[in-house]
């Protein structure tokens, strides 16, 4: 890759390894709902004048309930599971667990007819990733109900991740990426209103609070689209979807330098297994055709929530 390419990819792997450290101080204040309507209508409000400039909406009408249906399983559910998911798991350990986005857009992709047919390789990466998952649980989480519910909100979260990457391969193969992205963050944002309004806090949050919104709204939503855009179109799609294995260690790093988790022994060997896993399952066969690819990787649109 050239120099531009590799500081696009610096900037998007950090862009989308530090929102579960901005999730978790932000849900100590606020609730689910509120965190994800803030972050969305942030991101729709930045992304507008570049998608109505650009002319981008236009190849989108005509679709509006199924861009409300998108926008509702890749972004308003997954982003709600999550922040759920963080109220009683570390950061770190979100991450991890959305690290098997791949291996669910090739085993869901598999099952659907939508993919290549699951080999022994990706086998292999199967059995890895739920490796990873039962050394996280088994270690980390144990019997802990509360944190159980945590990690079956986050996993369930990613599943709905890889159901939308494969529903805009399908459907949206070749649509505007920056008006995909705008529509669906903002009907994303409708979807969590009613939910957000009725669980607003009972007084302003704290500055850290607000600033956590923010950076999740602006730099971790509508600025990594828009970067990662620009690395799909510097690099390929193929390197930019390598993003997947190197943002949760931002994410590991960034919990246990800023919110002092730990990092543990089930957590070292659960990354290791689910980035080998994904990357196992969702690597390119040359002889056959491409598996759905993971988030960003469909030729030219990149799946428009994220993280």
């Amino acid at each position: 890759m050239t120099g531009r390419a590799w500081a696009l990819f610096a900037a998007v792997t950090v862009l989308w390894g530090v929102p579960y450290l901005f999730i978790r101080v932000a849900v100590e204040e606020v609730s689910p709902p509120v965190v994800v309507l803030a972050r969305t209508l942030l991101a729709a409000a930045l992304l507008a004048p570049f998608a109505l400039a650009g002319g981008s909406l236009a190849a989108l009408r005509g679709r509006r309930r199924e861009l409300a249906l998108l926008a509702l399983v890749e972004i308003a559910v997954p982003f709600t599971l999550i922040s759920a998911g963080e109220v009683h798991v570390t950061s770190s350990l979100a991450a991890i667990l959305i690290a098997l986005e791949p291996l669910m857009v090739v085993t869901i992709g598999a099952v659907a007819g939508l993919g290549e047919r699951v080999d022994g390789r990706a086998l292999a990466g199967l059995v890895l990733g739920l490796a990873g998952v039962a050394a996280l649980v088994g270690i980390d989480v144990g019997g802990d109900g509360d944190r159980l519910g945590g990690v079956a909100m986050i996993v369930a979260a990613t599943a709905c991740y890889a159901v939308g990457v494969l529903w805009v391969r399908v459907r949206f193969a070749g649509a505007p990426p920056v008006g995909l992205a705008t529509v669906t963050v903002a009907w994303a944002a409708a979807w969590t209103a009613p939910a957000a309004l009725l669980t607003l806090p009972g007084e302003v949050p704290s500055a850290g609070t607000l600033g956590s919104l923010a950076v999740l709204g602006v730099g971790c939503t509508a600025l990594a689209l828009a970067l990662f855009f620009r690395l799909i179109a510097e690099a390929g799609p193929v390197r930019a979807v390598l993003i997947t294995y190197t943002a949760p260690v931002v994410a590991v790093a960034a919990g246990v330098a800023v919110l002092d988790e730990p990092l543990s022994a089930g957590m070292l060997v659960g990354v290791v297994l689910i980035a080998a896993g994904s990357w196992l399952a969702s690597a390119r066969r040359p002889e056959a055709a491409p598996p759905p690819e993971a988030p960003g990787a469909g030729g030219a649109v990149a799946t428009p929530g994220r993280r």
